[in-house]
């Protein structure tokens, strides 16, 4: 199948020569139209997801699909290589099934809107947008449960489908999907703002077009893309060795009492291009933690990296995807068989961006990050207020930012970077819940040479009867520190009720009744430290300790001792460090505070949860050791 473009203008774009002045412009342009796009939709939407926290992600792409500016890309030539139908003017697509879309986007709450962009009868590009919805039906309120085993269980699949045909709105079809989610009027609102900002962008590119002529901003596009090309070419080159790099990593449980699953990569230059293996990974869940790894996503998680380590100036595009090929057996935790569940598929998408962190600085330390927040911590609640009213949230909260060679971690970070933290007041303007505690948690944080981000612990006292879900994983796996670096502090919940009882939560749980007066305590974890914490500056740990990032106690991991004049004892340092050398024995390369199997022993001790089971895999898929 492939989409009939109808376009009145047959005439073919002419590639030419362009100004290196003009092509710098309409490069900035788009990045300005880029953030319009956001601007736009911040303004429009109406759910928190959206609005506050900014989950969505835009992209300007030229007329064959790829990238120019955006965050992912790779959605639309999937698209034209999978739709059947005819596409003109005025037409906007919408889609949220993964498997229509290979996994571009990954869990049927994102919405994802397509919209070709015509001008004087042809197509000269596209612009997509896709954010997260608050609902979209199925099992549980926010349509991410755990315990599903089918995507059928996640709410409704929408194929790419035509919501505007040549600028006239299928209301039908609109109607049909709104109906089938449980927050129709946030749904709807959000989606209007994703089709405007996808209109906006048109407006611009047609605007950047007639200014500078069309065959000219063609050969604009298609320079920025070789130029990407050959940054990217110059940098695998240089940072990527032939000789084959392993990494493994641990999804920590699926939410229905096994784990860990394990995620395996394996990375080398063959050719001049990169190669990523995920042979080894273990096989799909039978629960919704499966992540349906887009391969081009893959190559964009690793161009990002490459990227900001050798010049974060070079524009982020699709046009280096050429020089990478990636390589996911069918049936894993990252490409599994239809119709898996998917909707949890955050902790298998981060946990898979730990594992090319690990990759990435094997064969340089230098470049090597420890492991961070790299995950959406989910709160979600919902219920009928006392009008009757239903109401729902979707919140995401912050953890600790990895340490790495340039210097300490964040705290309280989002896993995206351009993720936003929703007020409290808002949240306590909408919602019958007070934020009782919203705070970095001191010590969270990995030591090093350079501190780990800490995580912070968010308490929501309950104030209308409902029920709360929580998705969220490092509760039994720590993120590791490198190069000497202490592995961070792990997460944890635990249910605080009102009659004085206390009962320690999962990270990954559903439907769980809550009454007035309960507060839910969510303690998300820190990112590892980087270098040896017995190096670290004392004047820096005398800083975070009077910040209170690091505790006195605390300041004893860096071999730092703090008296009562909150002063530094310079003799007791000294003392403390060379002990502390003395006993630690040699220094390794990854620090992940003990072995899977240790930690599966301590495991109840340490976190007040059973350990989980070894996963048990559906039939039809095997395990290879």
């Amino acid at each position: 199948m492939t989409a009939n473009l109808i376009e009145s203008n047959s005439s073919d774009f002419q590639e030419v020569d362009v100004d290196p002045v003009a092509l710098d412009i309409i490069e900035n342009a788009l990045r300005n139209a880029r953030e319009e796009m956001d601007a736009v939709l911040f303004r429009t939407a109406m759910s928190p997801g959206i609005r506050e926290q900014h989950d969505e992600f835009p992209m300007i792409a030229n007329r064959e699909g790829k990238m120019i500016v955006g965050q992912f890309g790779a959605c639309i030539h999937v698209f034209l290589d999978s739709y059947s139908g005819d596409i003109r003017e005025g037409d906007v697509f919408l889609t949220n099934d993964p498997y229509a879309c290979n996994g571009a986007i990954s869990h049927s709450p994102d919405w994802l809107v397509i919209m070709p962009i015509y001008k004087d009868g042809r197509v000269i590009g596209w612009a997509a947008m896709f954010g997260h919805m608050t609902d979209t039906g199925g099992r549980s309120p926010g349509s991410m449960p755990t315990d599903a085993q089918q995507i059928f269980e996640e709410g409704i699949l929408i194929p790419p489908t035509k919501i505007y045909d040549a600028g006239k709105r299928n209301e039908e079809t609109l109607n049909l999907i709104l109906r089938n989610c449980r927050m129709p009027d946030w749904n709807k609102a959000d989606l209007d703002a994703l089709i405007a900002g996808c209109q906006l962008a048109g407006k611009r590119v047609r605007e950047i077009s007639e200014r500078f002529g069309d065959n000219v901003y063609f050969s604009s596009l298609k320079k920025l893309l070789d130029r990407t090309h050959d940054a990217m070419r110059q940098i695998i080159n240089t940072t990527i060795p032939e000789k084959k790099q392993y990494f493994e990593d641990y999804l920590d449980d699926d939410g229905i009492g096994m784990g860990p699953y394990k995620i395996a990569c394996s990375m080398w230059r063959e050719d001049g291009k990169l190669i990523l293996d995920f042979e080894g990974t273990d096989p799909q869940s039978s629960s919704s933690v499966n992540f349906y790894c887009n391969e081009e996503m893959t190559k964009m998680h690793s161009g990002v990296f490459l990227i900001m380590l050798a010049d974060p100036q070079i524009l982020f595009n699709d046009g280096f995807y050429d020089l990478m090929e990636v390589r996911i057996p069918k049936g894993t935790l990252l490409n599994p068989k239809w119709p898996a569940a998917l909707s949890c598929r955050t902790h298998g998408l981060a946990r898979s961006m730990d594992v090319l962190a690990g990759l990435f600085g094997q064969g340089n330390p230098d470049y090597l990050c420890a492991a961070g927040f790299s995950a959406s911590p989910h709160f979600l609640y919902s219920g009928y207020d006392k009008h009757g009213k239903w109401f729902q949230l979707f919140h995401i909260t912050f953890g600790g930012v990895a340490a790495a060679p340039s210097g300490d971690g964040a705290d309280g970070h989002g896993m995206w970077p351009d993720f936003m933290n929703v007020p409290s007041e808002h949240l306590e303007s909408i919602l019958p819940l007070r934020i009782e505690t919203h705070a970095i948690i001191p010590d969270s944080g990995g030591p090093g040479y350079h501190r780990g981000g800490n995580g912070v612990h968010t308490a929501y006292r309950i104030l209308n009867k409902g029920q709360i879900s929580i998705h969220d994983d490092r509760w039994l796996t720590h993120p590791w520190g490198v190069n000497g670096g202490l592995p961070a502090a792990r997460s944890s919940k635990f249910l605080e009720r009102s009659n004085g009882e206390t009962k320690t939560l999962g990270s990954k749980c559903d439907r769980i009744e809550v009454l007035p007066g309960d507060i839910v305590h969510y303690r998300t974890w820190g990112g590892g430290g980087w270098g040896d914490p017995l190096t670290r500056p004392v004047e820096k740990v005398l800083f975070d300790v009077e910040a209170g990032l690091v505790t006195p106690k605390g300041a004893t991991r860096y071999g730092v001792v703090i008296g009562q004049d909150n002063k530094v004892n310079i003799d007791e340092t000294k003392t403390l460090r060379n002990s502390m050398k003395k006993e630690r024995g040699t220094i390794e390369l990854f620090n992940r505070g003990g072995t899977v199997e240790e930690l599966l022993a301590r495991c109840e001790l340490e976190t007040g949860l059973p350990a989980p089971n070894p996963p048990t895999f559906p039939h039809w898929v095997q395990k290879k050791n």
